[in-house]
């Protein structure tokens, strides 16, 4: 599948590489190629670079995976004919640090930021997922040292499987539907929760399991 990464942080560079491992064609966009090509992360062997508009473009599937803060000026720059009709996974969270740490939401309960999304770009197909573990735990979640629940929302049952599929390549055993996008608000207000466990614990490589 052809995949667009957008956001070439910890996040974008953990799902871009293991994406081109599990075979997909993989291009990670970004503000600026020249600079992100030039950081030592992004050397020999990583995906290939190029701006927002031109990754997702060509792609069949849009990972967003910038901060939550700049989610759509992004995508905006992505542009909407580029978003339309493909699936949108967002696994960013709507922190808000102007207060400091620990962040706040700068949106919550009776919205989310996966729903802004949607309402800006009504013909994409917004699926919420991967948003609740670290980075690492996204792409392997055996880093979390045993078996845990990873979490799926969104309107479109068709744009849904195919994000289900790749939570299958990954590895997540465990995958509990919410149903529509709404289901993103109690997922992105888990960040609070995974905030002070990753503080209390120690670390980041760490899920949670629904037992039922």
């Amino acid at each position: 599948m052809r995949i667009a990464i957008l956001g070439t942080g910890a996040v974008g560079r953990a799902l871009a590489g293991r994406l081109v491992e599990l075979g997909h064609d993989v291009t990670a966009g970004t503000r600026d190629v020249d600079t992100t090509r030039a950081r030592p992360e992004w050397g020999a062997g990583t995906p290939a670079l190029a701006g927002f508009a031109e990754a997702a473009a060509g792609a069949e599937l849009v990972v967003h995976a910038c901060g939550g803060s700049s989610a759509l000026d992004v995508l905006v720059a992505a542009g909407a004919e580029n978003l339309a009709g493909k699936v949108l996974l967002d696994v960013s969270n709507p922190l808000d640090f102007s207060g400091g740490f620990p962040p706040s939401l700068f949106v919550k309960d009776t919205d989310s930021l996966a729903e802004r999304i949607q309402r800006t770009f009504p013909a994409a197909l917004v699926v919420k997922s991967l948003n609740t573990v670290s980075a690492e735990v996204m792409v392997a979640p055996a880093a979390a040292g045993g078996a845990t629940t990873m979490f799926v929302a969104g309107d479109d049952a068709d744009a849904k499987a195919v994000v289900v599929g790749l939570l299958d390549d990954f590895g997540w055993e465990d995958v509990l539907d919410l149903g529509d996008l709404t289901g993103a608000r109690a997922m992105e207000m888990h960040l609070p929760l995974w905030l002070r466990l990753s503080g209390t614990l120690g670390t980041v490589s760490f899920g949670v399991k629904v037992v039922r």
